[in-house]
């Protein structure tokens, strides 16, 4: 019986590929809500973000989640994504 391989995918900071578990999904919903996605089933369209801090804050810093969700983000939530982030 042949084992499937992990699926892949790209964190949207350091673009380097990872195993789907270990990144944090971020889910915009259709309802314009964007936050982290600890299923990774949430409804919407998602983006990856690796476990490096560093990550977060050049996601926060160059806005990169309005170029990926094509939508203006507020700086509330990405207040609120570093938020979750922490804790």
């Amino acid at each position: 019986m042949q084992k499937h391989a992990a699926p892949q995918r790209m964190c949207i900071a350091c673009r380097r590929l990872f195993d789907k578990r270990d990144l944090l999904r971020i889910v915009r919903t259709p309802q314009g809500e964007v936050r982290f996605d600890p299923t990774g089933k949430a409804a919407g369209r998602g983006a990856y973000l690796c476990k490096d801090p560093e990550c977060l804050k050049k996601t926060v810093k160059v806005k990169l989640l309005n170029k990926i969700f094509k939508v203006e983000i507020s700086e509330e939530a990405y207040r609120s994504l570093s938020e979750q982030y922490e804790s």
